[in-house]
């Protein structure tokens, strides 16, 4: 175990990482089980540092209902990202993995759309409360991979694409979905629209529709996606708008 309130252990820890950015280039910090030390000591490490970007990995459970499944309202759980953030600092480079959007969109894509407008008609995870500070992913080394501790559903990981790539947010792709699983051109072609239409992480989000079988969205005016099975959406999409990424139960516009 390291001892972080140990003044010595601070600043080796801090002298590395300066050592990691002027020497080896590295010009940001991934924070691993950021609940095993606190905010505090994370801010000293990017304050001494001064990373271009940070962020946090707290992995903490949602709240779930008697059925088993998350319950609608998961505000406790994306209020400790954004405590997080608070305290290291919000005019800095700190963010934090949005694990309450990943939370909820593993079980979304099972027919249950519907979770994905909150009670505030915003987007459920911390996407809706301060996207400029979440890093949205649909699976990471431990959720996925060989660990497989929490997997998003593995016939509907480009549902999961199709959100995070087309909303606020800073998205992150996982290498074994992007090398290993034969999706880079799905994958890509999303990457493409985001950029060519400057989508980024304050986006303008509007949620068209949230139903059991069909969650509709635009971006900034600009980029539509529709999530699940329902194929006539026409009265619900503006006109002007041509596909410009489609597979299996998404297409983007």
């Amino acid at each position: 175990d390291i001892d972080h309130l140990n003044l010595r252990v601070q600043k080796e820890l801090v002298e590395w990482l300066n050592w990691l950015k002027a020497d080896i280039g590295f010009d940001g910090w991934r924070f691993d089980f950021a609940k095993g030390y606190s905010a505090d000591v994370a801010k000293i490490y990017i304050d001494r540092s001064e990373p271009s970007f940070a962020v946090a990995e707290i992995w903490t459970s949602l709240a779930y209902g008697g059925d088993g499944k998350p319950n609608l309202n998961q505000d406790q759980h994306r209020q400790e990202l954004v405590n997080w953030v608070d305290k290291v600092g919000s005019k800095g480079p700190a963010t934090t993995f949005d694990f309450t959007t990943k939370g909820i969109l593993n079980v979304a894509v099972e027919g249950e759309l519907w979770r994905l407008r909150g009670t505030d008609g915003k987007a459920p995870g911390m996407i809706g409360w301060w996207p400029a500070k979440a890093v949205t992913f649909v699976d990471n080394h431990d959720t996925g991979s060989t660990q497989h501790m929490w997997p998003f559903p593995s016939d509907r990981v480009m549902q999961g694409y199709a959100y995070i790539l087309t909303h606020p947010g800073t998205p992150c792709i996982f290498y074994d979905h992007f090398f290993d699983w034969g999706l880079k051109e799905e994958i890509d072609r999303l990457v493409s629209v985001r950029t060519r239409h400057g989508i980024h992480n304050e986006s303008k989000l509007q949620i068209i529709e949230a139903d059991a079988d069909l969650y509709l969205a635009e971006i900034d005016g600009k980029v539509i996606v529709k999530l699940g099975p329902r194929y006539d959406v026409g009265n619900l999409t503006p006109g002007g708008f041509k596909v410009a990424a489609h597979g299996n139960d998404y297409a983007v516009w």
